[in-house]
């Protein structure tokens, strides 16, 4: 995700930390800080946002232990100020697999709030509970709170709105009636509603909510827009859409060549070869930064990227639309019998997508 930066590695999957998870534990620190607290108890609460940490984590292991037994890779896990993101290589496409994955992250906080319940002594009474809170986080309380966050975060997590667990677990139940893209659609639009009321209570109760509600709207719309570009590509191939006609420029050529080409046609992506190879790809991006680093003489080959992706042409456009859109700035190569037959762009794939939603809406209205 945008704005992440890696801290780790468990069992092969990336662990990254969101800019603003980090802005979170910040504000926290502060809080205690300003609030008088001492050194002992700042470095109680430094501790107890770490095992938070490691909550969130194990939380987001529990997707993605659930989603192995489908066969499902987990590429990396992303923690953000709501929660974590378990970014999985593909989605489960089927209700029940989708219902088991989304529920697992919730009930590893359900289980460690049972097994933290063990080492503590309960208030007997709401006034007692509240008098332990108020002093903060301290070696007699550590547990307390453990445990209360955990709950609270299995139910907040279980609430109906995209990107939390509860999101998909609703998507999920209403996938055994609908198909995927109209129950993203509901479920979206359910996650939105409540994020707007978020929002309202975020100006009497506490600001933080107008954040979350803005996340959950945002999310919520592009996971509406990503299932239902999904669903309008679903029976086509790589070849309903890979370009014929693209423009190549010999690796030798010098950089002017690519900028004259730039600014005289369409094209934004151009294919390089040497001996009639491909060898590489040159964008709009990378010939202006190669023409401000380098100068417009300098050979293409020292510019261009190198790492071509291949696609196979009779692949599936909805399986490959993930890797598409992870490519946005570069032309893929579309392969049949080992032969180049075409190139693929998210432009092309774009204008493809508002073309049959086009003839869709119009053979509906029909």
């Amino acid at each position: 995700m945008k704005g992440s930066y890696k801290i780790g590695e468990i069992a092969g999957i990336g662990i990254y930390m969101h800019w603003s998870f980090s802005l979170l534990i910040a504000y926290i620190i502060f809080i205690n800080y300003k609030s008088g607290n001492s050194p002992i108890q700042i470095a109680w609460t430094v501790l107890f946002i770490l095992s938070i940490f490691a909550t969130v984590v194990l939380h987001e292991l529990g997707h993605a232990i659930a989603a192995k037994n489908f066969n499902i890779k987990t590429k990396d896990i992303t923690l953000l100020p709501i929660g974590g993101i378990a970014r999985l290589e593909s989605l489960p496409e089927k209700p029940k697999e989708e219902l088991i994955v989304a529920i697992a992250g919730p009930l590893v906080n359900v289980t460690l709030a049972i097994l933290t319940g063990f080492f503590i002594n309960f208030p007997d009474n709401p006034e007692e509970l509240t008098l332990q809170l108020s002093k903060g986080i301290n070696a007699h309380t550590f547990f307390l709170n453990f445990y209360l966050v955990n709950i609270f975060l299995a139910i907040f997590n279980m609430l109906p709105a995209f990107p939390m667990d509860g999101g998909r677990v609703l998507r999920a139940l209403l996938g055994f009636k609908y198909e995927k893209h109209i129950a993203t659609r509901i479920a979206a639009r359910i996650g939105q509603f409540l994020a707007l009321g978020f929002m309202i209570l975020g100006f009497f109760v506490n600001p933080f909510l107008i954040f979350i509600g803005i996340f959950v709207i945002m999310g919520a719309q592009m996971e509406a827009e990503y299932t239902q570009s999904k669903f309008v590509l679903k029976g086509f191939r790589v070849r309903d859409v890979l370009m014929k006609q693209y423009q190549t420029i010999d690796a030798d050529e010098p950089l002017k060549t690519a900028v004259t080409l730039l600014l005289d046609s369409q094209s934004k992506n151009f294919l390089i070869t040497k001996d009639n190879e491909a060898i590489g790809t040159l964008n709009r991006d990378q010939i202006i930064m190669g023409l401000s680093a380098n100068g417009e003489d300098v050979p293409i080959h020292t510019v261009m990227n190198r790492n071509l992706i291949f696609l196979d042409a009779d692949s599936q456009l909805e399986n490959v639309f993930e890797l598409v859109y992870k490519n946005k700035t570069n032309l893929l190569l579309v392969m049949e019998n080992n032969e180049l037959v075409g190139t693929l762009d998210t432009e092309n794939l774009v204008e493809f997508l508002l073309i049959k939603e086009v003839k869709s809406k119009k053979a509906y209205a029909k």
